[in-house]
């Protein structure tokens, strides 16, 4: 092999390109589509919602705000802000950690869970149309197995990684 070879990039066939336009055109037009919805239908955006559900799974409807940036796959940064607008919507708030100073875990308030219980069906119903209701069942789980071998190379392999959540 040569150099010149050897440097080149591995440039994506005409099928490849065509799958991977159509992958960004309509993961774009979903996460919209939902974001528009939820902004409609309760004034929340898209990934606010996200973390009222991942708090509304957690045990005690809490998580530490690290753990819950992880999740989200967002910086630390805009979780703060993201639990400041939903603390002045009296849907979350904040409690300090015992075991360590510097921590603090999101709470889902009793009014953030309503909020949530009444968003839902809105918002799985525009998920069920925009997705679930255009694929067969086949698609529906070779999407999800899709999704999961992505995920899974995705992974950061060392702690060292330059991840959102961790600054």
């Amino acid at each position: 092999m040569t150099t010149a070879s050897r440097d080149e990039p591995r440039w994506l066939t005409d099928d490849e390109q065509r799958t991977w336009q159509a992958y960004l055109h309509s993961t774009a037009l979903l996460e919209d589509h939902l974001d528009r919805r939820l902004q409609r239908d309760v004034s929340l955006p898209h990934v606010y919602y996200g973390l009222l559900v991942q708090l509304s799974e957690a045990p005690e409807h809490r998580m530490r705000m690290t753990e819950l940036a992880q999740q989200a796959k967002i910086t630390r940064s805009r979780l703060s802000h993201a639990v400041a607008r939903l603390e002045k919507n009296g849907w979350a708030r904040r409690e300090s950690c015992p075991s360590d100073k510097r921590g603090q875990f999101a709470v889902l308030t009793e009014a953030g869970l309503a909020m949530l219980r009444s968003a839902a069906p809105g918002h799985v119903a525009a998920v069920r149309g925009a997705l679930f209701d255009r694929l067969s069942p086949e698609q529906v789980e070779q999407l999800g197995e899709i999704c999961r071998v992505m995920a899974e190379g995705l992974q950061p392999e060392c702690a060292d990684a330059d991840l959102p959540w961790q600054r």
